[in-house]
């Protein structure tokens, strides 16, 4: 009749169940859906996203400046000669080919 000498059996399992609880919140906010490593991920594919962004951008303004230079109201004579040359392959009369 000697109770003192081991801890009751409802003490140990309640913190084995907080101590497992813990461990899965813990778990949980490193490796879930929300964790630590996924908002690593997230911040990393939106600096890609930001550099793609800029490129694009770039490339826009790129073909709306020759879009402007081959418009009706200003036509830009190089510019049209070089996409002629490009597109349809022509030269002139005066100048050499080399394959």
């Amino acid at each position: 009749m000697n109770r003192t000498a081991r801890p009751a059996f409802g003490t140990l399992f309640f913190f084995a169940i907080a101590f497992a609880l813990s461990l899965y919140f813990t778990f949980a906010a490193v490796q879930g859906d929300f964790g630590l490593f996924r908002r690593a991920e997230i911040v990393a594919e939106s600096q890609d996203l930001r550099v793609q962004l800029a490129s694009v951008r770039s490339d826009v303004l790129r073909m709306e400046n020759l879009t402007h230079r081959l418009s009706d109201d200003y036509l830009d004579l190089d510019l049209l000669d070089e996409r002629v040359r490009k597109v349809l392959g022509m030269i002139r009369t005066n100048e050499i080919v080399i394959r």
